[in-house]
């Protein structure tokens, strides 16, 4: 029961948040169907919330009027019970209605019509990618007349000279663009679709002409010529993981050179070693390194350009790139999923989100502000408004404005403006802009700012007034906020008398486990390793590698390589070995083998000294002696190639069988799973096909070649306290919440009226 009414909720919002707002007649009071205490329900109530809920969070089964009305009982109960502890008059539970209660009126505050169409016209849009240039002729948004027309003519001027021929585009957006960013491209913006620029651009853009010029379009940001260079299909969206290696804005030439050879290194690394691998080791990018580098998916618009032409290059699931360069330093990237658009229905709910939050919002708040202009009577008093304007000085454009209270006997407390009979003074529209108050652009005009605070200030009261009314506007919304309120104590009541109770108590859970111990047992369990591959030759190797623990790996450290006689580290070594120290910090259960070699010419003790040399290099980066396995091999195991006998060596291993699957797969002979635990008959199929026994077993299943290491068998036994305890909390709650209902019916005297019930079982 605990989420039960939250599922409840999420229905409500569906219902009531989706559908036309409008005022109902009110209903002829109903039967009564169920009495707790004084408190009465009545039929038609009960019923609405029987048909909303029924399906609870299994929709598949509805559940029956006479089990519900239980549920219903029990939900009621339990919210009187918080009513009576008080917990109705908190300011938290104040404070929380009022947030569910902003959100539920929403539906309400706007034209649903115009909001459907923006997000069917906003679908359409998506299906095609749009690449334009502009000129902008940058104005204020409050700028004066004067200034806003000597803005309009200069941008006809130029369009003028374009289409004269007088000038190209590109050449007067490169000479005249306020754009800093485009202006020197030609105003070029390159390809982006629905959403990414603001709605009276997009509108031009998704309507021009290709090649032609538009006429001026205003913006907050000024006047646009706009030009159409192209329009083509949408390319869905990508999602891609990406190893970063990052160049400075100030980075030298040495800096540069440095990054793209470190680049270089992980793509040629990548023909060894996995991905995730790679990108750990090398990547730059901390948030998303340690998770193979994958991004969200995106489309069109959202990245660099280089970054978007490399990702939808890519065709193929797994396909890895060429090492590319761009704003933010090198990359390589890996195609992990494309996709087309999605449906309409699909993406309707994310439509609905950006069409009310992007700049077709102020289309909508607009709408709304016409709508209850004519259902608000507004009663201004003009002398007093232009006074209090005038109080408006010039320190408001730096978002500096302060005033002083009591103000001056003809301002102070005054009505300004009232909204059906409700005034509002003028201290208020002061407080309005002290608290809004935002430095403007050069430009801007004190009278056009002033007069806008004041319009939104009244604005922002006609919107305030109908909120407050929507109880008595509409029975619909006055029902949603009796089920929220309910909502919030119901959740309130649980969580003091179930659920905190439960999880602090820890007597209480040890004591509900020692009378219960039957219901928490493990049956007959296995512990094994399994090994699953479709490779006689990764199997084998497996094998081979889980013989003995740390799991010795595919993966090797760089060689430093030594004149003869020579043990002092280079900077060239000091690199490499940084790169070892940083493979082992980043890869937890990963510990290195450092061998040391030395050629027939050479006295022992050199070998010895490149073996302690590099180990002091990797402990002074941090690395663990207990993590370092040496081995000074000398002048034994000599090799062709006699400079490569004057080296020290780097093996990995590791103690994650995890790991050793990842070193596997990266020989790409296939794919392998290597999987250890506990498992219980009909658990698992591969371990259901050996012999339950200990040892090791080799299976085939559907084609697959199966090694399972069964280590030890242990027969059924209860769980002990803390393997049971999460199953112990959740039965101890429900009891609790048991025992509390049982008190509750014990304090409250509850009567169902089963003539009632039996009419709506019919």
């Amino acid at each position: 029961m605990k989420y039960c009414f939250w599922g409840f909720i999420g229905v409500f919002l569906c219902i009531w948040g989706c559908k036309t707002a409008k005022p109902v007649p009110q209903a002829l009071p109903e039967p009564v169907i169920l009495s707790i205490g004084d408190k009465k329900f009545t039929t038609d109530e009960f019923f609405q919330s029987f048909t909303k809920n029924q399906f609870s969070d299994d929709t598949t089964k509805s559940t029956g009027i006479s089990e519900y009305l239980q549920i219903y009982t029990n939900l009621k109960l339990k919210v009187i019970a918080a009513q009576n502890e008080g917990r109705d008059t908190t300011a938290a539970f104040r404070e929380e209605l009022a947030s569910y209660r902003k959100q539920l009126a929403q539906p309400y505050l706007t034209d649903r019509v115009l909001v459907e169409n923006l997000i069917a016209e906003a679908y359409e849009r998506l299906k095609v990618e749009v690449r334009a240039s502009h000129i902008l002729i940058a104005v204020s948004p409050d700028a004066s007349p004067e200034d806003t027309l000597s803005a309009y003519r200069a941008a006809v001027a130029l369009r003028s000279r374009i289409l004269q021929q007088e000038i190209t585009f590109e050449e007067a957006a490169q000479r005249f663009s306020k754009d800093g960013v485009s202006s020197p491209k030609g105003g070029d913006l390159g390809y982006f679709t629905v959403f990414q620029t603001v709605y009276p651009f997009e509108n031009v853009v998704y309507t021009a002409p290709i090649e032609k010029v538009s006429d001026p379009v205003r913006t907050k940001a000024g006047y646009h010529l706009i030009k159409v260079n192209d329009r083509r299909a949408s390319r869905g969206k990508v999602q891609v993981a990406n190893i970063l290696v990052r160049i400075s804005g100030n980075a030298t030439p040495e800096g540069k050179a440095a990054a793209k050879a470190k680049i270089e290194k992980a793509h040629s690394l990548l023909q060894q070693e996995s991905w995730e691998v790679v990108c750990r080791d090398y990547s730059d990018e901390v948030t998303t390194k340690d998770n193979g580098g994958i991004l969200h998916e995106f489309g069109t618009g959202s990245m660099t350009p280089a970054f978007e032409e490399a990702a939808f290059s890519l065709k193929r699931i797994g396909d890895i790139s060429q090492p590319f360069q761009s704003t933010y330093g090198w990359h390589i990237i890996k195609l992990i999923n494309r996709k087309p658009i999605e449906s309409f229905t699909e993406l309707a709910p994310q439509l609905r989100q950006k069409v009310t939050t992007d700049s077709r919002g102020e289309l909508i708040r607009e709408a709304l502000i016409a709508k209850l202009r004519t259902a608000y009577k507004i009663t201004e008093i003009a002398a007093l408004k232009d006074e209090a304007l005038a109080k408006l000085d010039t320190s408001l454009l730096k978002g500096k404005w302060k005033f002083r209270e009591p103000l001056s006997v003809s301002l102070e407390k005054k009505i300004v403006f009232q909204i059906d009979n409700q005034p509002y003074t003028v201290n208020q529209f002061f407080d309005y802009v002290y608290n809004r108050q935002q430095p403007v652009a050069a430009g801007t005009s004190l009278s056009i700012l002033s007069q806008r605070y004041y319009r939104q200030f009244v604005n922002q009261k006609l919107i305030e007034t109908e909120e407050a009314n929507l109880e008595k506007k509409h029975p619909d919304f006055r029902a949603l906020m009796t089920e929220m309120r309910d909502g919030v104590l119901f959740t309130q009541a649980m969580e003091a008398n179930v659920t905190e109770r439960s999880l602090v108590d820890s007597l209480g859970q040890k004591h509900y486990w020692e009378q219960n111990k039957a219901n928490y047992r493990y049956p007959e369990r296995a512990f094994a390793t399994l090994v699953v591959t479709d490779s006689d030759t990764l199997l084998k190797r497996a094998q081979e590698s889980l013989a003995s623990k740390p799991y010795q790996l595919r993966r090797k450290g760089n060689d430093l390589l030594f004149p003869s006689k020579a043990s002092i580290l280079s900077v060239k070594h000091r690199e490499a070995l940084f790169e070892v120290a940083l493979t082992l910090l980043n890869n937890e259960n990963y510990s290195v083998e450092v061998s040391a070699y030395g050629d027939a010419d050479e006295p022992d003790s050199v070998s010895t000294m490149r073996l302690q040399n590099a180990i002091k290099a990797l402990t002074n980066n941090s690395v663990p002696l207990t993590r370092i396995m040496e081995k000074d091999y000398g002048k034994f195991k000599p090799v062709a190639n006699a400079a490569r006998n004057r080296r020290v060596s780097f093996q990995y291993f590791s103690t994650s069988k995890k790991d050793l699957e990842k070193a596997l797969n990266a020989l790409k002979l296939g794919d392998i799973l290597i999987t250890e635990g506990a498992f219980a008959k009909g658990t698992n199929r591969f371990i259901d096909a050996a012999r339950w026994e200990i040892g090791n077993h080799s299976v085939n299943v559907n084609k697959q070649k199966v090694w399972v290491a069964i280590s030890k068998i242990e027969p059924p036994r209860i769980k002990t306290f803390a393997e049971a305890r999460g199953a112990v909390i959740n039965d101890y709650q429900k009891q609790l919440e048991k025992n509390w209902l049982s008190q509750l019916r014990q304090k409250y005297s509850v009567q169902i009226n089963e003539e009632e019930l039996r009419k709506l079982a019919k």
